[in-house]
């Protein structure tokens, strides 16, 4: 788990400054953002699951398709994912057990 942790920051410490550099390229970068956008949000739906990897690949289309885009979305996903959410504890199952006679 430690090495998919880390290796889900790099790549999104890359994507994130992908993004910032297309605000870089005078006149092209702009319309760089309309293909960079829907690739940065399937690219963070596909590396956080869940209701909270929809929610920032939403975020991260509409930050991206913004003029100017300098929030590092996919490293504060990260973050979040990995230092402030709340750690889910699994609940204990009854076992059965049949007794065969």
């Amino acid at each position: 788990m430690e090495k998919n942790k880390y290796k889900l920051l790099r790549q999104g410490i890359l994507m994130d400054l992908g993004g910032m550099a297309t605000g870089l390229i005078p006149v092209v970068g702009p319309f760089l953002d309309i293909i960079w956008a829907p690739f940065a949000a399937k690219k963070m739906n596909d590396m956080y699951d869940g209701t909270s990897g929809k929610i920032a690949s939403a975020i991260v289309f509409l930050e991206e398709i913004m003029l100017f885009d300098f929030i590092p979305t996919f490293t504060l996903m990260w973050l979040y994912t990995f230092v402030f959410a709340p750690k889910k504890t699994p609940k204990a199952q009854p076992i059965k057990i049949r007794v065969n006679e």
